[in-house]
């Protein structure tokens, strides 16, 4: 009786060994345990449980063509580098209005990604809010400051590259009259308009610069509008700072330059080269673009996030004297060979520190009052 007994129990034991085995088998086949609840947001965000990383844009969008394509087209070549692809490890979410800001970032937090970047100062007052309420996921923040232990602020020397452009513009014109166009007026693209102007001035001061703002980075048809009025005025370089906005400006130019060959209307592009946007038939109305390399900043930032070393709390600064500003030559015929070089020892001047470069209207009217 003992013995038939203690069988039972033998056989007992073992299938239970049996279905345990069996139920571990089917866990890993599905490529769950029984404590992953994370689902697709794991996908979306950290991937595999590796480093993850995605940004919001402004209302521009990823394909304004400037300052939020280049982040984006940073971001891609990161992922590109480590073996990730949109959805899976890096993405973005596009934002449609002020308010959509926090509520992005709110869902890139949710989805887990180690490294979410705030794409224009316009997304600062976001960044500030949803940094504080979770601590434990790094914030990058692009063209402003924000102060927090895991909130790194990217930012730039737009005013000193944007000095070459008017170096340029000033080599450029023929009619002695040149304009600006910017986006929202405010203190960041007051740095592109002072710069500039300084840059004009410092070439000739007689050159008149006409200044206007679209109070929009992302209204096509207000900036073919202001374009158009200053082209009907005889300046015929404009440099715009305006993203989206500016691409009214090359509209413009080219419907011109469509019209009349032999006109010379330019534009001078921003953020990133704009030379494309430029090209009608075989001419190209883009005399060269202030090029920001926030591609570059965010493939920098993101790998030493990913390495452990996302200088939180820290303000990193790029500019001409870091290849992070720079001038396009990609229009070889109209960047002529004295413009390049009239550019080039204006960018020595300012690397040495024999010139220094205002960022501000205020700086700029005593930088024009010595001159």
């Amino acid at each position: 009786m003992k013995s038939r007994l203690l069988m039972v129990l033998v056989f007992l034991l073992t299938f239970g060994m049996f279905l345990a085995a069996c139920g571990s088998s089917e866990e890993e086949a599905n490529g769950n345990s029984s404590g992953d609840e994370s689902g697709n947001e794991e996908a979306s965000g950290d991937a595999n449980g590796d480093f993850s990383v995605a940004m919001v844009t402004d209302v521009g969008g990823v394909d304004d063509k400037s300052f939020n394509q280049s982040a984006w087209e940073g971001l891609q070549a990161f992922g590109e580098e480590n073996g990730m692809s949109k959805g899976e490890g890096f993405d973005y979410a596009q934002s449609e209005s002020d308010a959509d800001y926090a509520t992005n970032l709110n869902r890139l937090v949710r989805q887990d990604y180690d490294l979410i970047y705030g794409i224009g100062y316009l997304l600062q007052p976001a960044i500030a809010e949803v940094a504080n309420q979770y601590p434990d996921t790094n914030f990058a923040l692009v063209d402003s400051v924000q102060e927090g232990d895991n909130i790194a602020s990217i930012v730039f020397k737009e005013h000193q590259g944007s000095f070459l452009a008017g170096v340029a513009a000033a080599n450029k014109t023929k009619t002695d009259k040149v304009g600006f166009i910017g986006g929202v007026d405010g203190s960041l693209i007051n740095k592109f308009e002072a710069g500039f102007v300084a840059g004009v001035k410092s070439v000739n001061p007689d050159i008149e610069v006409e200044v206007e703002y679209a109070e929009s980075f992302n209204d096509s048809q207000r900036g073919q509008a202001i374009a158009s009025n200053m082209y009907n005025k005889d300046i015929d370089v404009i440099y715009h700072a305006s993203g989206g906005t500016g691409n009214g400006v090359f509209a413009q130019a080219k419907d011109i330059k469509n019209s009349n060959p032999d006109e010379d209307v330019w534009v001078i592009g921003v953020d990133r080269d704009q030379h494309e946007e430029g090209q009608i038939g075989d001419s190209n109305v883009t005399l060269t673009s202030m090029v920001k390399r926030v591609d570059i900043a965010v493939q920098n930032v993101s790998k030493q996030a990913m390495d452990g070393e996302f200088p939180g709390g820290e303000v990193l600064e790029f500019g001409l004297a870091d290849d992070a500003i720079s001038i396009a030559r990609t229009n070889e015929e109209a960047m002529t060979e004295e413009i390049i070089s009239a550019v080039e020892e204006w960018k020595e001047k300012i690397i040495n520190g024999e010139v220094e470069v205002p960022s501000t209207r205020e700086e700029l009217q005593s930088f024009k009052d010595a001159l």
